[in-house]
């Protein structure tokens, strides 16, 4: 993928940029592969609103995307690179031996005609192929990394994120985070040899408000613009300080920096380095 800007005929487009989609192979995603995308505008089962600056955005289908790799042994070989709108990434449209198709989120370099596969025994470290971590060598880059075995890809799935392998010893696997963080991971899990694609996604300014919207996020206001009934920020006559010594939630929850992992997660154990946080002192 590339980065395009256009000619600055309007305000926004002078600060936004695109994607080229120079990469994608395949306009129209497969009919059996999609379902509808349902919409709930950040509320709940009883109609009110849990997640705030939700609603709106353009229509998508949800792409059925095979995290768990669970077609072991079976050769399959990529028809197509296409755009998932749900993602950042890109994914690829596998066919396997026995004329299955099936998702899965491509890694960096993957052309179409090569052949990948999966397996729960050793196999070529080859970019797509999905083998359990403790056959991957330190050093390699591998990213959909399960976090139980049999459960499907958790880590690193975004766009450009990958996990390097560290070593395995015992029943764990050692892996560093794209966070930085350092944990472990059960040896018996399996990953995808690779980088996950479209690592440029980052570099892509959205320029203006109406392309914010498609993507279905709604205005943001400033709890200092607020009036003190609708956050602890509001009022004052003007442009006011907040008043606190720090930042709050509009549910009065201190903001900004604040540690919210539960101390006494069981996986806190297999954290061997927290990431670092800039935000946090």
């Amino acid at each position: 993928m590339g980065v395009k800007k256009v000619k600055p005929i309007t305000p926004g487009l002078r600060q936004a940029s695109f994607d080229d989609f120079l990469d994608i192979t395949k306009n129209k995603p497969e009919k059996n592969l999609v379902v509808i995308k349902k919409r709930t505008g950040g509320r709940n089962s009883q109609g009110k609103i849990t997640v705030r600056h939700r609603g709106g955005g353009a229509k998508r289908y949800v792409r059925l995307v095979d995290f768990n790799r669970d077609k072991f042994d079976i050769p399959a070989k990529v028809a197509a690179i296409e755009y998932d709108p749900n993602r950042g990434a890109r994914i690829a449209l596998l066919v396997y031996a026995d004329g299955e198709k099936r998702y899965i989120v491509a890694p960096i370099g993957l052309k179409i005609g090569e052949i990948i596969l999966s397996s729960r025994k050793q196999i070529e470290i080859k970019r797509g192929n999905s083998m359990p971590i403790q056959y991957i060598p330190a050093g390699i880059e591998v990213y959909n990394v399960e976090l139980d075995p049999g459960k499907g890809g958790r880590i690193a799935r975004g766009a450009g994120n990958a996990v390097y392998v560290m070593g395995v010893e015992g029943k764990f696997a050692q892996v560093k985070m794209p966070s930085g963080e350092i944990r472990l991971v059960k040896k018996e899990c399996l990953c995808t040899v690779g980088q996950a694609s479209n690592p440029d996604k980052r570099l892509i300014k959205l320029g203006n408000a109406g392309r914010t919207r498609y993507l279905g996020f709604r205005p943001t206001v400033r709890g200092t613009a607020m009036n003190p009934v609708d956050h602890p920020h509001g009022g004052g006559e003007g442009n006011q300080p907040i008043g606190l010594k720090h930042p709050k939630t509009p549910w009065g929850k201190p903001a900004l920096g604040v540690k919210t992992r539960n101390a006494d997660k069981p996986s806190s154990r297999l954290i061997i380095q927290r990431r670092k946080n800039k935000n946090r002192k």
